[in-house]
């Protein structure tokens, strides 16, 4: 199964615990700030796992949280040391998007993926071809970083085929997204053609919601579901041009579940992907 350890997932854990900590002792978020000399803002990132801590300072809490039992000590010290770790991602700091390495982090110590992406085909699911002209589209004066952003694009993808217990995927995409010659004509071709290989993998699904469905349940826009081992709280990542959005309350993370729950109701069964892949192929080609 799919480790629960990487650094990512580990400083979440890290925060949610001394989150839980401090709320246990009756401490406020004010009063740890004014306790480490930081701001109060500080505090909240590394309580949802969005900034660091030091493990100087990590012992300081424990202590002033009252904590003596020294294998809960050591518990706590052993997450925060698994959380300095450097995932393969951060080779592409310089170049990553704000919040793109968080990201890459939690899709990498995922057990199943599910997302439903209105405008593009799915990262993990893109040729090099037609991930480069979406990220070029975006940056067009920067060559460097756009070859980088598709190499980064590409080692994600390492996911769907990882040995043992590939990432499990399923994605319900627009048709209008499939039907947007992204690079051009031969860009597309050979990007529907990667899909309908997709389908065949035990791990991944694939679902093409109908133009002519009309309204439906995500409507709002893109976002992806990820899920973890047990004990592991499930991630809502919301992705939009103003920013990354990540949610972990329970009552957020059912609310999401449930509307891809509904969005793949209302589309098609995936059996029939394939052919509908291959239908708006034929239909690119002749027009």
């Amino acid at each position: 199964m799919a480790t629960a350890g990487g650094p990512t997932v580990r400083r979440r854990q890290l925060g949610s615990e001394l989150r839980r900590l401090r709320e246990n002792a009756g401490r406020r978020i004010e009063d740890v700030a004014t306790h480490l000399e930081c701001s109060m803002s500080k505090i909240s990132r590394v309580e949802t796992g969005q900034a660091p801590i030091k493990a100087r300072d990590v012992r300081d809490l424990l202590q002033w949280y009252g904590v003596t039992d020294p294998l809960r000590i050591e518990t706590v010290m052993q997450i925060h040391k698994d959380a300095q770790q450097q995932g393969w991602w951060t080779h592409y700091a310089e170049v990553l998007p704000s919040g793109m390495a968080t990201y890459a982090g939690l899709e990498a110590d995922a057990r199943v993926l599910r997302a439903y992406e209105p405008t593009f085909v799915h990262g993990l699911l893109q040729t090099e071809e037609y991930a480069h002209a979406v990220i070029a589209a975006v940056r067009p004066n920067d060559p460097y970083e756009v070859n980088q952003l598709v190499r980064f694009r590409k080692e994600r993808q390492a996911l769907l085929t990882r040995d043992p217990d590939p990432l499990e995927l399923w994605v319900v995409t627009e048709e209008s997204a499939l039907r947007r010659p992204v690079g051009g004509r031969e860009v597309m071709a050979a990007q529907l053609e990667h899909l309908i290989e997709a389908t065949a993998l035990p791990n991944v699904t694939i679902q093409v919601m109908p133009t002519a469905k009309g309204a439906h349940a995500a409507l709002a826009g893109t976002f992806s579901l990820l899920e973890f081992e047990p004990h592991t709280p499930t991630v809502v990542y919301v992705n939009s041009i103003a920013g990354n959005v990540y949610l972990e309350k329970e009552r957020d993370v059912r609310s999401f579940i449930q509307t891809f729950d509904l969005v793949r109701a209302a589309a098609p069964d995936p059996q029939e992907t394939a052919a509908t892949l291959e239908r708006i192929a034929r239909e690119m080609h002749t027009t």
